[in-house]
This record gives structure tokens, C-alpha cells and sequence, in this order.
């Protein structure tokens, strides 16, 4: 149980009322209207990076306000939480696509420069392995152009689909909500007095369950060669192995914004919680890189070269899965150890 895990000093263990997850979720919609402003007052080219940082803000708000509405929807009023918590994730989700296929190609480009230099091969090359090099080399540069053409128009598209996101009366909608909960959060009538602790080891035990489901021994190994099996497959679905591993980020994303409510604002994150947090981070760009090169594969009258680097592209980009699945497991059993 999850309850086994906490330490008697963590303020986690201590009780905490649903005082404080009021004060959170104001403190929360406050930081999304201030990045609202910011937004709506660095909306110009010249203020392209500051935009940025205003959008990313307002993601950050927006999943922390919609994170905890879900693992505390006990202790508020039903019908308001159930209203906002799709909305704000559709907010997030929105506004994270045009910066997502940014990273992506990003990641994938620089791949290939890394997979086209001489420090790809073995130092004694043979023959083979130079006309390996040679191939890889002559198709990087296309496989790289191809990339950048069909992720740049994904960037491009989900650029106005964010613009028309902040400009539609939906989004209006969320931000009039966001405005209200900044001063008047909708507790129920008991959840002042509320202990808080019940919901928070509910969350850390969805975690620790959904943890204790992943094939962590398997990703012990440096190769596996399971994780490999779908290849450049026809199937355009996402590989099979990566759904557990992308809720368990969610989870533990969930996790965290508990923590933050019970420990209050100023209080330190836990390093063990975010190193964890970043493999499944890089796991989830990997994944996605790698089913990047995977669809640009499948673009049909693509030239051999070409489609034999984006093979090794993709097959580069799982094994960077299974190597963050390794850095998860090595994060986690450390933060097991050290929470005992």
C-alpha cells in the first residue's frame, strides 16, 4: 500500500484540510490569468520567446488545476469540477502540440546527424560498413528534408489551431471559470475539515500499482528486443508496449501536483519524484520521435536510401525508449530505497 512508502518527517503524512487545496487552486488560477495577460500583451512576432513562456505557463496551470480537481473531486462540488476538467485538458493539450512538433523534429534531426557521423560505426570499418555509412549518409539528408516538410506543416497547422483555440468562446468559457475559482473555489460543505491524506495515498497508490504492472526486469536490459518486434510494421497504431508506460507518467504527474497541494507552495519538489518524471519524459518524446520516422517511412515513391535511414532512425528512437524505461527503473528503486 501506498501508506507503507511515507515518511513519518514528510509533510504528506501530517494533516492537511481541504483549506489547502482551496488555497492551491487560487494560487493556481491566479498564475493562469497572470499567464493570460502575458500572453494576450506579447502576442507580436517581435515577442515570439515571451509568448512562448506565457503559453507554456498557462499549460502548467492548467494541469495543475485539472490534476488536482481529479484527485480530489471528493471534496467539490461534482457538476462544476466535471464541467472544467475536460476543458482545461483540451486547453493543455491544445496549446502543447505546436511546441511538441517543434521538439520532435528537433530531436529527430539531430538523430540523424548523429547516426550519419562517423562516430555511428564501429572505428574499424570494413568495406560493408563504409557502404553502410555511405547509404546512411546519402539518405539522412532527404530522409531530414522529408521530416522537416512534413513536421514543419504539423507545427504550422497546430500553430493557427492554438491561435483559434485562445481566440474561441470555448476558451473564453475556461478563462471565466479560471477567473471565478481564483477568488470563490466550489468545496463541497464538509471539505474545509477534510483530511486530504486519503485522496493523496489513493493517487500514490494508483501510481505504485500501475508501476508494479510495467515489465520493469525486461527494461533492466539494455536491449529488448520485444520492444523491436513492430518495427516499420504497416500498422500505423502506437507500439504496444508504450500505453502502460505513458499512464504511469500521467500518474505520477498526478502524484506530484498531490504532493504540491499537501506540502504547500514553497516547499522543496522531490528530486527522486522529478529525476523519475524525466525518463518518462524522454521516453514519451522518444516514442513519439520514433513513430515520427516510422509514418515518414511509410510515405509511398520514397527512395531506398531514404527509407533505409528513417529505419535506423527509427529503430534509434526505441532503443532511446528502452534506455529512458532503464533510467525510470533505476530512478524509482532509488526513490523505493530511500522512502523505506
Amino acid at each position: 500500500m501506498a501508506q507503507q512508502h511515507l515518511d513519518p518527517t514528510d509533510p504528506t503524512t501530517r494533516a492537511v484540510t481541504g483549506e489547502a487545496l482551496a488555497g492551491y487552486l487560487r494560487a493556481q488560477a491566479t498564475e493562469f490569468l497572470r499567464a493570460l495577460r502575458l500572453h494576450r500583451e506579447t502576442g507580436t512576432a517581435s515577442a515570439a520567446e515571451e509568448s512562448v513562456d506565457a503559453a507554456r505557463a498557462l499549460r502548467r496551470s492548467a494541469r495543475r488545476i485539472s490534476g488536482s480537481l481529479h484527485t480530489f473531486r471528493p471534496l467539490l462540488d461534482t457538476d462544476w469540477s466535471e464541467e472544467i476538467r475536460p476543458e482545461l485538458a483540451w486547453l493543455s493539450g491544445t496549446l502543447g502540440l505546436e511546441h511538441a512538433y517543434e521538439a520532435r523534429l528537433e530531436r529527430l534531426l539531430l538523430a540523424l546527424h548523429r547516426l550519419s557521423g562517423s562516430t555511428a560505426l564501429p572505428a574499424q570499418a570494413t568495406s560493408e560498413a563504409v557502404a553502410e555509412r555511405g547509404t546512411l549518409t546519402v539518405g539522412a539528408a532527404k530522409a531530414g528534408a522529408l521530416l522537416d516538410r512534413q513536421l514543419t506543416l504539423a507545427r504550422t497547422r497546430a500553430h493557427s489551431t492554438a491561435l483559434q483555440a485562445l481566440g474561441s468562446s470555448r476558451f473564453h468559457a475556461v478563462a471565466d471559470k479560471v477567473a471565478v475559482l481564483a477568488s470563490e473555489v466550489p468545496l463541497t460543505a464538509a471539505a474545509p475539515a477534510t483530511d486530504l491524506r486519503p485522496q493523496a495515498a489513493a493517487a500514490e497508490e494508483r501510481l505504485t500499482d500501475a508501476i508494479a504492472a510495467l515489465p520493469l526486469v525486461t527494461a533492466g536490459h539494455p536491449y529488448n528486443a520485444e520492444a523491436l518486434v513492430h518495427g516499420l510494421s504497416p500498422d500505423p497504431s502506437p507500439h504496444p508496449q508504450d500505453g502502460p508506460w505513458h499512464q504511469v507518467r500521467l500518474l505520477l504527474r498526478l502524484h506530484r501536483y498531490a504532493r504540491e497541494v499537501m506540502c504547500g507552495q514553497g516547499a522543496p519538489a522531490d528530486v527522486r519524484l522529478l529525476a523519475a518524471g524525466q525518463a518518462l519524459n524522454r521516453h514519451r518524446d522518444a516514442s513519439e520521435a520514433a513513430a515520427a520516422a516510422a509514418a515518414a517511412a511509410r510515405t509511398p515513391r520514397i527512395a531506398p536510401a531514404t527509407a533505409y535511414a528513417l529505419g535506423v532512425l527509427h529503430a534509434d528512437q526505441r532503443h532511446e525508449v528502452e534506455a529512458a524505461r532503464f533510467a525510470f527503473q533505476q530512478a524509482w528503486q532509488k526513490q523505493r530505497v530511500e522512502a523505506v
